[in-house]
């Protein structure tokens, strides 16, 4: 078989190309009579003569540097599921049966306010609040009376000031929520980082029950229209000053960011400023702040300023050995570190553990969907499990007493 096949090829290749007919080239030449097919072929020619150079002399580049990168698509961080999702879990069953939710209170299209909103979760993902939250908006429970109270304020260089009026009534105790204990363990929490998200915001005010202590971020637009609405819902409410952290000023909370080597006349300056912008807050929370703790001098003024205020101060845990304010309280726990809901419902049933040990425990969360979800389905069972929800300020003890 292969030597007939050799010979066939031999025989072929020695054979002479079979002479192509005149006429069958005709049609081609006079093609390319017309300028613009002679030019396109001109451009063809050109274009393979270089490639014929390249080929034959090599890249006219290859002597320049190169660099050359590898391109991988990173991983899918994991996200905070949202209020919906929470409780979708398996294992979560003995929260899962906290009652029916009702229509009447979701509005005319299942949202806050009738409406719809857009929910941005902290990786930037965004979903409608119709399916970032279940729990049902709540009808305002014992409203708060609308700020600012006759002599609890004062004029100030960016606004009124918070101040004890002539009568010994002080701020720390007039817009708190009115409470009164029942005997059982209190637990109280606080929910904060509201007034920059709109969704979030309203879903805690409107869903979270009126003991829950909101706390607001001073750099949020209308914050004072924020601060009445969760007032009208019952809520008393913070303002969060930004502290200090390591790593500033990489890690940076803002322009008026007390300091750690800023001094009294520093966290004066910024505590006017970060005061003044709204009223109605029985207390203030630190954001950050670790190396500003650290500063005995500029801790020492913010106390100061705070009790000559009539004002509470209440950390998240992280300042529990600094005293001071007109009134002080330290968060058991931050329940929301890590943003699942199996984790979050742990905190919460430590929390309760606490709560019943010592009679009271504090905690607090940022308001991020899942958070503001588990709190709303956590709270409906406390009086069931033989506790009692407080808000934050009933948590505060006067210096000494």
């Amino acid at each position: 078989m292969f030597a007939k096949r050799q010979s066939a090829l031999a025989a072929a290749a020695g054979a002479p190309p079979e002479p192509r007919s005149r006429v069958a080239m005709d049609p081609v030449l006079n093609a390319l009579k017309k300028p613009p097919v002679a030019a396109g072929a001109a451009g063809v020619f050109v274009i393979g003569a270089a490639a014929l150079f390249v080929a034959v002399l090599g890249d006219p580049r290859a002597g320049a540097p190169t660099a050359s990168a590898r391109l991988e698509r990173p991983a899918a961080a994991d996200t905070a599921p949202t209020g919906a999702e929470a409780f979708g879990f398996s294992g979560l069953d003995i929260y899962q049966d906290l009652g029916a939710i009702d229509p009447a209170l979701m509005g005319e299209e299942g949202g806050a306010m009738g409406g719809e909103a857009l929910i941005t979760l902290p990786d930037g993902a965004s979903v409608a609040s119709g399916q970032g939250f279940s729990a049902p908006v709540r009808a305002p429970s014992n409203p708060l009376p609308k700020a600012p109270i006759p002599g609890l304020f004062q004029p100030g260089p960016n606004g009124p000031l918070p101040r004890i009026a002539s009568d010994g009534r002080v701020p720390a105790q007039a817009y708190a929520r009115p409470f009164r204990s029942n005997g059982k363990p209190m637990v109280a929490l606080v929910v904060g980082g509201l007034g920059l998200n709109t969704a979030t915001t309203r879903a805690a005010i409107e869903r979270l029950p009126a003991e829950v202590t909101l706390s607001f971020v001073p750099y949020a637009e209308g914050l004072q229209t924020w601060i009445d609405m969760a007032r009208a819902h019952g809520h008393e409410v913070m303002i969060e000053l930004p502290m200090e952290p390591t790593g500033y000023p990489d890690n940076d909370p803002g322009p008026y960011t007390l300091l750690s080597s800023g001094g009294a006349d520093d966290v004066a300056v910024k505590l006017d400023w970060l005061l003044a912008r709204a009223t109605g807050y029985f207390g203030v929370t630190n954001y950050l702040g670790d190396r500003f703790a650290t500063s005995d001098e500029s801790m020492g003024a913010l106390m100061t300023n705070l009790r000559q205020r009539g004002l509470a101060f209440l950390d998240d845990g992280s300042m529990r050995r600094r005293p001071g304010a007109f009134a002080r309280a330290s968060a058991d726990r931050i329940i929301d570190e890590e943003q699942s809901p199996a984790a979050i419902l742990r905190q919460f049933n430590a929390l309760e553990a606490a709560a019943k040990t010592n009679g009271a425990a504090l905690g607090t969360g940022f308001s991020y969907p899942v958070t503001v979800e588990a709190a709303a389905r956590w709270t409906a069972g406390l009086e069931a499990r033989g506790l009692q929800l407080a808000p934050a300020s009933a948590m505060t003890r006067r210096p000494g007493r």
